[in-house]
């Protein structure tokens, strides 16, 4: 497998105020998540025949150079096969290609796509040899947000023991330094969940029965600014536990089960 640069890419809404943009290869290569056109960016295309353009997600934090790149580059645009109008309202490009889990895309050598959604339904991570690009799977330090109504905490948690079991060498992040350490971050972030669900689920034996209230029981910090994102990720293991017969969840009430 040719080099993998990353690209830092000013974005709004970015946690950091940036996302990664990768290049996998140097002839057919593949451009992941430009999400946006930038000098650096533009350089970093220069040195390569960019193919392929793709998207671990079509957040739009991900996704404003797309159609930019792929009209410059005359790329090949790919997306996630059953979501392609959500990828063309979002970056405004029709994809040309579809994928889904155990798609090659011809770039580099071969890229390999894994479904890990969670995160965002359409949510991938792209196999590049030995490395995998995460997108918004994992992050070097912190979290990641999921939160309904997108989020999907146990299609994320499935994703994150997909990746350990599969033990890659580096993980590449939508966000945030690369991942050396992968098992010990994926296990953190599991570890995460998990506490953050026992919190959720003492809080409803305690009788907290709204989404405010769970969110005031199980967050002992300052929500300022963020307390409409906790009352998404509280949704979202809601959903979870109602699904596995934990508690009884109606959309706005929870009770013990």
């Amino acid at each position: 497998m040719d080099a993998i640069d990353r690209v830092a890419v000013p974005a709004a809404g970015a946690p950091g105020g940036t996302t990664n943009a990768y290049l996998v290869g140097r002839d057919a290569a593949l451009l992941v998540d430009p999400a946006a056109r930038t000098d650096d960016l533009d350089a970093a295309i220069e040195a390569r025949d960019v193919a392929h353009v793709a998207v671990t997600h079509a957040h739009p934090d991900h996704i404003g150079g797309v159609a930019e790149y792929a009209a410059r580059c005359d790329a090949t645009v790919w997306c996630r096969a059953g979501r392609a109008e959500r990828f063309e309202r979002a970056t405004g490009v029709a994809p040309d290609e579809t994928f889904r889990e155990g798609t090659v895309i011809p770039a580099a050598g071969g890229v390999t796509v894994l479904d890990t959604p969670g995160h965002a339904p359409d949510h991938v991570a792209f196999v590049a040899g030995d490395d995998v690009l995460a997108g918004d799977l994992a992050v070097a330090e912190g979290s990641v947000a999921v939160a309904a109504p997108e989020g999907d905490l146990r299609g994320y948690l499935t994703a994150l023991r997909r990746l350990y079991a599969r033990d890659p060498a580096r993980l590449l992040p939508g966000h945030g330094p690369v991942i050396d350490a992968v098992r010990e971050t994926l296990a953190r972030l599991l570890a995460h969940r998990t506490d953050r669900e026992r919190k959720v689920r003492r809080a409803v034996a305690d009788g907290a029965r709204t989404v405010d209230e769970v969110v005031d029981a199980a967050y002992a910090k300052d929500l300022t600014g963020v307390r409409d994102l906790a009352a998404g990720t509280v949704r979202a293991h809601l959903e979870k536990l109602a699904v596995e017969g934990v508690v009884a969840w109606d959309g706005e009430r929870a009770t013990p089960r």
